[in-house]
């Protein structure tokens, strides 16, 4: 029975000896598939997709949602095979193969170079030495063109990116009133707190983390099945397949160990704006939190902010300091104990095809398999590493993704905000589930719209009326009353829910706030914005007719005093209030629009000054919509929407005599009875004097 076994035994033994050749290739072809497939499956799970309109999964990973919104990005980074970016990858891809042709053949020139010192052969000692020092021309022309060549790569994905969130963001000509999605963002959708460190920090730190990621996963992945064929052709690929089930155990286990880097990535990102954005309300808001002695409170509010951030930071420390534990543990010490084994075999047991008869035969082959087996392992550890570095561009593509698909809502008229309650209004969700009608029209009419906040605060729950070119409307009424809400949906800025809305295109608008924007820029800017100097020109206005135009507000001296139209200043810090106001004038002439939306914007100008603008701005067609408290403008205007602050209004003729002879009357009878108090005490101390005197009479008398 044994010499039956034993027969069978060394039937088989010659038949694997006879077929090992086809063997080997089989064993190798599926060691190739079997690495690759365990490659993306370590690198990818089970998710569910994302639902619309922000019901996404919370938990940020590398799973289907994360290659998902990944691939979505790649579109636009690179846009085709023939753009640049594609070029520099191609470039980058040649690169990385023509390293690990080098990192080859210095592994086997390691082994020669060793083995021709055991034979002590000094001239094939300096021989492998000389190819020594020539191989290391390339290979450093190698490694500096991939540094530069990736880093070319992150600035390519970055400038794509940015250009595509900025067309967006700031929109372009063809949005029309569908575009503002910068002002929307911010006053219409509660989901994004700080798309300026999305825009700038976010995406910056993603392209990197892109350019970085392929280098990181595609160079290993190349390198693991080259030098671990090549091993198999110095050691058998039988050790190789027993290396590889010890590895992938291991592995398993490390991927279990693995924090969730992704989502500490993305929060770390989150609250790391929040800190600059706390910072930025003290910078815009100083005077009146000086004024209020406000230093102590603002600053526990960034103390607050920076607590949070710091207190996450150290506890992903600590994930991530028991995590690299054990991450080297396995990866260096216990794969490099499987490692020195399986380079052991060639030495200790006699492989077909491979010959290893003499000392230095023998140790050419351990120190070249030796210098194989580290780079395999090296580039199976970046592999392992890489899945930390996928976590983290998942963290940043969570946020960029985040911000792409709020504006495309934003964009389509979905918005997300906080919405409040607003007692008193009959039928509040119906009015807020509506949408109403905007028809471009030359005149401006409102037939029963709601006028509601962004937060679903009920203003005005049905306002109607209308006004045409030239007739000039003064609207007055309490803060909060929807004056400027009117404003917003005039100017395309906030949706409609409800009625009809006919008004001419946003364009045909412009705003003169109290405090008027001043841009960046030249005085000439200034009067001109948002033009620039070549629109001005092309428009046929010169420097001259601006000077004109300034000399309607009486501000033509600052041209001069400045010194000249192309001076840069800070023009909010150089100009006084007035003179901020003038501008915001002289820039409404330049424009010269059908509408003219006027928001207090002559409260520090003089009144004589205040009657000029009107006339001139009338001279030129404007029709203007006036929000002022001031009775001088009344004579100005032909229309008056009065708010009540309550949700009632009334809308009729001004006439502008009447109402100011009603106001100075009541401006009369107000003073009068400011008066009545002193008249009673005035009477009451005359009553005691004379009731003094009448008891001294009696006394007299008597």
């Amino acid at each position: 029975m044994a010499t039956q076994s034993t027969l069978r035994l060394a039937h088989l033994s010659r038949l694997y000896s006879a077929n090992r050749p086809a063997i080997q290739r089989l064993l190798n072809s599926t060691f190739v598939f079997y690495f690759l497939l365990s490659t993306y499956r370590s690198l990818t799970s089970k998710s569910a997709t994302p639902s619309k309109h922000g019901h996404k999964p919370a938990r940020v990973a590398v799973d289907a949602v994360f290659y998902q919104r990944l691939t979505r990005i790649l579109r636009i980074v690179i846009p085709g095979v023939r753009s640049k970016e594609a070029m520099l990858l191609a470039m980058h891809s040649s690169l990385l193969i023509f390293r690990t042709a080098i990192s080859l053949y210095v592994a086997a020139l390691d082994g020669k170079i060793v083995a021709s010192l055991v034979r002590a052969q000094p001239l094939q000692f300096l021989l492998n030495i000389l190819r020594w020092l020539l191989v290391a021309i390339p290979a450093t022309w190698t490694n500096s063109w991939l540094s530069y060549i990736q880093d070319k790569l992150a600035i390519a994905y970055r400038t794509r990116l940015t250009q595509e969130v900025l067309k967006r963001y700031l929109g372009d000509e063809k949005d029309g009133p569908d575009g503002k999605v910068y002002y929307k963002l911010s006053n219409l959708d509660d989901r994004i707190k700080n798309p300026d460190q999305m825009i700038t920090h976010d995406i910056q730190r993603f392209s990197t983390h892109l350019a970085a990621i392929y280098s990181n996963l595609a160079k290993p992945v190349l390198d693991v099945i080259l030098y671990n064929y090549q091993l198999s052709q110095n050691v058998g690929a039988e050790g190789l397949v027993g290396l590889t089930i010890l590895v992938q155990l291991t592995a398993s286990l490390l991927r279990y160990l693995t924090p969730p880097f992704g989502q500490y990535t993305a929060l770390s990102a989150q609250l790391a704006g929040f800190l600059p954005h706390t910072h930025s309300r003290v910078a815009e808001f100083a005077e009146e939190i000086a004024f209020l002695g406000g230093e102590h409170t603002e600053k526990m509010l960034v103390e607050r902010e920076y607590a949070t951030l710091i207190k996450h930071e150290n506890r992903v420390l600590k994930r991530r300091w028991w995590f690299g534990c054990a991450e080297e543990g396995i990866i260096k010490w216990l794969w490099g104990s499987f490692g020195l084994v399986l380079c052991a075999i060639p030495v200790f047991f006699r492989i077909p095809g491979v010959s290893r008869e003499d000392l230095g035969s023998r140790t050419e082959g351990f120190v070249t398999n030796r210098r194989l087996l580290l780079s395999s392992s090296d580039a199976f550890g970046r592999i392992m590493y890489s899945y930390k570095d996928l976590s983290e561009l998942a963290g940043y593509t969570a946020r960029v993704s985040t911000l792409l698909d709020t504006m495309d809502d934003i964009k389509q008229g979905h918005h997300e905000k906080a919405l409040v309650s607003s007692s008193g209004v009959a039928d509040h969700e119906k009015i807020l589930g509506g949408r109403g009608q905007v028809i471009e029209s030359e005149d401006i009419q409102f037939e029963n719209v709601p006028i509601i906040t962004p937060n679903g605060d009920v203003l005005v729950p049905s306002l109607s009326f209308h006004v045409k070119p030239g007739q000039h409307l003064l609207i007055v009424g309490p803060n909060g009353c929807g004056k400027s809400s009117l404003f917003r949906i005039l100017g395309g800025l906030w949706p409609v829910y409800g009625g009809v809305v006919r008004k001419p295109p946003a364009s045909a608008f412009i705003l003169i706030p109290q405090r008027p924007y001043l841009p960046s820029g030249t005085l000439r800017d200034q009067v001109i914005y948002p033009h620039s100097k070549e629109e001005m020109l092309s428009r046929g206005v010169s420097d001259d007719e601006l000077l004109k135009i300034l000399n309607v507000v009486q501000l033509d001296h600052v041209v001069e005093r400045e010194g000249g139209w192309d001076a840069v200043r800070e023009w909010r810090e150089t100009l006084s209030g007035g003179d901020q106001q003038k501008i915001a004038w002289a820039r409404l002439f330049y424009h010269n629009p059908k509408y003219a939306v006027l928001d207090e914007a002559t409260s520090l100008v003089p009144t004589d000054m205040e009657g000029m603008m009107m006339d001139h701005a009338t001279l030129l067609g404007i029709t203007l919509l006036t929000v002022s408290h001031r009775p001088s403008l009344w004579k100005y205007h032909a229309l008056i929407l009065h708010f009540d602050g309550q949700g009632g209004y009334v809308f009729t003729k001004l006439d502008a005599e009447k109402r100011l002879a009603l106001q100075e009357e009541k401006q009369s009878l107000e003073a009068k009875l400011l008066e009545v108090p002193k008249m009673t005490a005035r009477l009451a101390e005359l009553r005691a004097l004379a009731a003094e005197r009448q008891g001294s009479v009696e006394i007299a008398c008597i």
